[in-house]
């Protein structure tokens, strides 16, 4: 596999193959990048709503009445992510995530757990009551997980295209995030793109090297 290359290649997909479906054994590496990417100390601020049927994406569709160019986005992927991020880490959330970490193995000895307790709850209370932006924090992360899936999907060969042109409290409302302490972010779609789109064609266009990156 040619990194380069493939980022290179990947785009942002304006028009579906309707007739195209992700097969659910590529689709399950895409829920695994999902749930295994990285997150500041193992916070896992992120919940995801999956559609991939016509009911499903219906419902997702609804947030884009006020964005028509994204309809089609929606309703041709084969499937769609709805990005959520919790809008508060409780003590019941840090302490689930403690349980699940012992379970797992993480933690040979008990004063490691508590050394991981500590170390979460110092950094999410550096955002909480320092800085005073542990929402947004929170979201940070579930952007990292958007970047992971996008770049699975392009090793899988399948297209995509992250969408911030819905309205995000239609989304809330509808799949009752907000009851269970979410917050809607971004929508991406996942499928392959039809022939007609325009932008496959398109040459990519980045800021030149000597702009971006400098050596320290």
């Amino acid at each position: 596999m040619n990194i380069t290359e493939l980022t290179q290649k990947r785009y942002a997909t304006k028009q579906f193959n309707p007739n195209k479906k992700i097969s659910d054994a590529d689709f399950a590496h895409i829920k695994a990048a999902l749930r295994n990417s990285p997150s500041s100390v193992n916070i896992q601020p992120w919940h995801f709503v999956v559609a991939d049927d016509e009911e499903g994406k219906a419902r997702i569709v609804k947030a884009a009445q006020d964005f028509p160019f994204n309809i089609a986005k929606i309703a041709d992927a084969s499937h769609v992510v709805v990005f959520a991020s919790r809008m508060h880490a409780d003590d019941a959330f840090l302490n689930e995530l403690l349980e699940k970490e012992d379970q797992d193995g993480r933690y040979a000895l008990p004063e490691h757990k508590k050394g991981g307790d500590d170390a979460r709850r110092t950094f999410l209370g550096i955002h909480r009551d320092t800085i005073k932006d542990e929402k947004e924090w929170l979201a940070n992360q579930v952007h990292i997980g958007m970047g992971y899936a996008l770049m699975a999907a392009a090793v899988l060969g399948i297209d995509s295209i992250p969408m911030e042109g819905v309205d995000l409290a239609v989304l809330d409302k509808e799949f009752g995030l907000t009851e269970k302490g979410y917050k809607a972010l971004a929508v991406v779609s996942f499928g392959y793109h039809a022939d007609e789109d325009f932008n496959a064609k398109l040459p990519k266009s980045r800021l030149a090297e000597a702009q971006i990156f400098t050596q320290a």
